[in-house]
């Protein structure tokens, strides 16, 4: 599945590229891009483990940029 996510409050491009590395580690996610010009996460992972993924997407953003926020 991939879907586009709205971020709000990302700081910086280099902030950005450290939330990118982060969520390509987790177990699932076979494609994330994190774009500081546009605000937004694009994210193609495992279906039948979506919803449980992007919990792990939020914390692994939250310890990089404290202050963004995924528009869920």
């Amino acid at each position: 599945m991939r879907k586009v996510y709205k971020l709000q409050d990302l700081d910086c491009a280099n902030c950005a590229a450290k939330m990118e590395d982060a969520i390509r580690r987790i177990d699932g996610v076979q494609e994330a891009s994190v774009s500081f010009m546009t605000q937004k996460l694009t994210i193609t992972a495992d279906d039948a483990r979506f919803d449980e993924i992007m919990k792990d997407v939020v914390r692994a953003c939250r310890r990089v940029e404290p202050d963004c926020l995924i528009q869920l």
